[in-house]
């Protein structure tokens, strides 16, 4: 039923950003394409805060990374960080408890808190009753520590287009480059919309659990991230959706009116949201996460059915160096990461076309194991998976989402320093990474241009002449991007 991705770079504070790479683990990689999401290790640096609508550029993550190789405690031993204590700032009667009580008593993982009968605590420390008690739709801000967006009222769903994300790195090995959260841009919207909600509801109708599945006891996480994400809907895009008592939510883009309480909370994320969640679930006898709930319709050589129910490293073996390099941290990162924490990355591949979801044996396939010479260069694009991870206050879960989102390579040609950065991963990259990245059945078709790009920008004073390529300071992104982001949506 659900899975995640990896792609190379470092990443942030300690063990966070190893849970991130987990949860990215189903989407980690250079690509959300067909593997896990985990990657590098790189420490967080301190950034201003975001403005609602241009977010800042992220902190270089080329940092020594943070995380310790010391033998670790059993995870099943560790918990997150407890959270029970915000309940008094819901105005809510409460008394401590200790970690002993909530280990002792915890949630079992495939326990259904709904129909349990004796008083259970989940991993953050809320008991049973304490999530009753504080029925639909509480306040998740003060729950997570993590505050709602700020309306984006200049937002026009027609016009709109996505950051354009560049997450390209050198040197390229496998890492996991991860930065704090920006709250306003957890869920991004844009023009393909409505496109991209048709088309996953046509996978969901022909593949049903390939992308779509839980499994016993992801109730409460499954309902906590709904709620989440409409909340956040709700607040950041106030013109187009909005709650009529907490059970009837109304989506001005689709003109629909809708029963949240009609279907299963994935699927009514997948009815809003063009976007993946792959829940992973720490299990209560050994510590570790498991993938148990999901809905992934963009995954490229994998599916839900494949990883649902493994372990994070299981999902990630296909990944390159991940054993060996990062399944220590990544293990340990999940067992501690905070709420109040969300991190996010970006991986990134070249494609033929627009492929949003690729099983094992697609017909697409086939276009990656030969280099086509008629492949023309405005049929090759850029997928970038853009990718967040966060653990949920009540259920304890750890989820990571994820959106496909397409460029042109066309694109690049004005991005000061994007063909030579690309150009150089390409040619000089490790070759188990670039293997692994599959770029091979594009590289004929672009290498050309991008190498006539890299003199044409060092001639227009785009570009440094003789520049020594390195990952961008403005990365994710290039500079200048928030000019010519601005200018294509007409402002």
């Amino acid at each position: 039923m659900n899975v995640l991705n990896i792609q190379g770079q470092p990443w942030w504070a300690g063990s966070v950003l190893v849970a991130f790479a987990g949860l990215c683990l189903l989407t980690i990689s250079g690509r959300i394409q067909g593997r896990p999401l985990i990657c590098r290790i790189v420490r967080l640096s301190n950034r201003k805060t975001s403005t609602s609508e241009t977010p800042p550029r992220l902190a270089s993550p080329e940092k020594k990374p943070l995380v310790s190789q010391k033998t670790p405690a059993n995870p099943v031993d560790v918990l997150p960080p407890q959270r029970r204590h915000v309940l008094g700032a819901l105005g809510m009667s409460y008394k401590e408890i200790d970690e002993e009580e909530v280990r002792r008593k915890i949630l079992p993982m495939t326990a259904d808190y709904g129909t349990c009968q004796e008083e259970r605590y989940t991993p953050t420390g809320f008991s049973v009753a304490d999530v009753k008690a504080l029925g639909d739709f509480p306040d998740y801000a003060v729950l997570s520590g993590v505050p709602l967006p700020e309306p984006y009222r200049a937002f026009d769903i027609e016009k709109a287009l996505p950051r354009p994300y560049r997450p390209f790195r050198w040197a390229y090995h496998q890492t996991m480059s991860l930065t704090k959260l920006e709250p306003d841009w957890w869920l991004e919207l844009e023009n393909t919309y409505k496109e991209r909600v048709a088309q996953r509801k046509k996978l969901f109708t022909e593949h049903g659990e390939a992308v779509l599945g839980y499994l016993p006891g992801s109730e409460l996480a499954c309902k906590e991230l709904m709620e989440m994400v409409l909340q956040f809907l709700c607040a950041r895009y106030p013109q187009y959706f909005s709650l009529v008592g907490q059970r009837i939510l109304k989506n001005k883009i689709l003109g629909m009116e809708q029963d949240i309480r009609a279907k299963h909370p994935l699927e009514i994320i997948m009815d809003n949201v063009p976007e993946d969640f792959g829940i992973m679930l720490r299990d209560n006898k050994t510590g570790n996460y498991f993938l148990r709930a999901g809905v992934i319709c963009s995954a490229m050589g994998w599916n839900v059915a494949s990883k649902i129910g493994l372990q994070l490293h299981q999902i990630h073996d296909p990944i390159p160096d991940y054993k060996e390099k990062m399944q220590f941290s990544m293990d340990r990162f999940f067992t501690k990461m905070p709420v109040d924490k969300p991190i996010q990355r970006g991986s990134w591949g070249l494609e033929i076309g627009q492929p949003l979801y690729m099983p094992a044996g697609d017909p697409h396939e086939k276009l990656r194991t030969f280099q086509d010479p008629n492949l023309k260069l405005e049929d090759c694009y850029l997928r970038v998976d853009w990718q967040t991870l966060r653990r949920l206050p009540l259920s304890g879960a750890v989820v990571f989402n994820f959106k496909a989102l397409f460029t042109p390579v066309t694109e690049f040609r004005d991005e000061p320093c994007i063909p030579a950065l690309v150009t150089k991963i390409m040619k000089e990259g490790k070759e188990n990474l670039i293997k692994y990245k599959a770029t091979w059945h594009v590289e004929h078709a672009l290498l050309p241009h991008f190498e006539h790009w890299i003199r044409e920008q060092e001639e227009n004073g785009l570009a440094p002449k003789d520049w020594e390529v390195a990952t961008l300071d403005e990365s994710p992104w290039f500079k200048n991007w928030q000019e010519k982001w601005n200018r294509q949506q007409g402002f």
